[in-house]
């Protein structure tokens, strides 16, 4: 049976010397009851806003790096959204965050994983990308770089959630029942130079281990970046996204079969599907096509580009404009 692939796509090309950003706020088992309905817009808006910040920098000639920061760090200023703010609770009752950002330039990258404190994990992840000589921190080592290199910390209620909270002692009750999951948040971005950029960031899973670790700040299975192919972040099962490589896939596609970017995010959400994983990807290629394929109930998402208005979707629907 062919693996039915419920998404949307822009595979519209960009001027040369236009720009182009993409957002996600993670995909899952996003309901369509009554109570999801009266915060649609409330997601829309978050979308938007992480959209406009990454839009006024790219309208002003900045850089496609500075762009997917700004946007994500919007998205985990939200408490509506799995990351930073709003992330979600192990099952030991703690919270654990994880974030990546890659330059495409250079294919430099920085993440850092299982850290809590730093207000904007993204920017913990550019931190060590710019300010060490690695790639990816974790845990108090992680930290203790954060605070020699400046990075803003917050208490810890600035991250409890209270609807975070519960859906951990609902997990918790209810070991047998799905977990609403609504996955990671991320960005990827062509500026006017040509250049790409992805950046992504997570609370990770409801009710997961302590110290479990997703696709999200791992280079080539949630995060990827190369000006000579794409820039790639994903949403979903985390575990399917590090066995299939799924980020560095969407890009080897086009470098070595070359495929244009629609089907190649297409096919490796497939791939990973058929595997029994689900999830989606934003990407944006080296021309500024963009492809914002999923397979699952919903992923919230948007784009914009040089020129045009902010648009923004949650379903399988028509997205909506600014």
């Amino acid at each position: 049976m062919p693996c039915i692939i419920r998404g949307m796509s822009q595979a519209k090309r960009s001027s040369e010397t236009g720009f182009a950003l993409a957002v996600h706020g993670g995909a899952g088992t996003i309901p369509r009851d009554e109570a999801s309905r009266s915060r649609a817009a409330s997601y829309h808006d978050g979308l938007r806003r992480a959209l406009a910040a990454g839009r006024d920098i790219l309208a002003a000639s900045g850089s496609a790096l500075d762009a997917v920061t700004e946007a994500v760090a919007k998205l985990e200023d939200d408490v509506l959204f799995n990351a930073g703010r709003g992330s979600v609770f192990t099952r030991a009752g703690t919270q654990e965050m994880d974030a990546c950002i890659m330059d495409g330039a250079e294919r430099r990258a920085g993440a850092v994983a299982g850290i809590f404190g730093p207000r904007n994990p993204v920017r913990a992840a550019r931190a060590v990308m710019e300010r060490s000589r690695h790639v990816l921190l974790i845990g108090e080592g992680a930290l203790a770089f954060c605070r020699a290199n400046g990075v803003a910390f917050c208490e810890p209620a600035y991250f409890h959630s209270e609807a975070r909270w519960r859906e951990l002692q609902n997990a918790l009750q209810h070991p047998s029942r799905e977990v609403p999951q609504y996955g990671t948040v991320g960005a990827v971005a062509r500026d006017r130079r040509g250049n790409l950029a992805a950046a992504t960031s997570t609370g990770g899973m409801t009710g997961k281990a302590p110290g479990r670790v997703g696709d999200t700040p791992i280079i080539g299975a949630g995060t990827y970046a190369d000006n000579a192919t794409c820039a790639v972040s994903a949403t979903g099962h985390g575990e399917f996204f590090i066995r299939h490589a799924a980020a560095f896939a969407v890009a080897a596609r086009l470098r070595y079969a070359g495929q244009s970017l629609d089907p190649a995010a297409r096919a490796v959400i497939d791939e990973v599907m058929a595997a029994g994983g689900s999830g989606g990807v934003v990407a944006v290629d080296r021309d500024g096509a963009l492809a914002l394929p999923f397979s699952t109930a919903g992923m919230y998402r948007g784009y914009v580009r040089d020129g045009i208005a902010i648009h923004t979707a949650i379903y399988d629907e028509p997205y909506r404009s600014e």
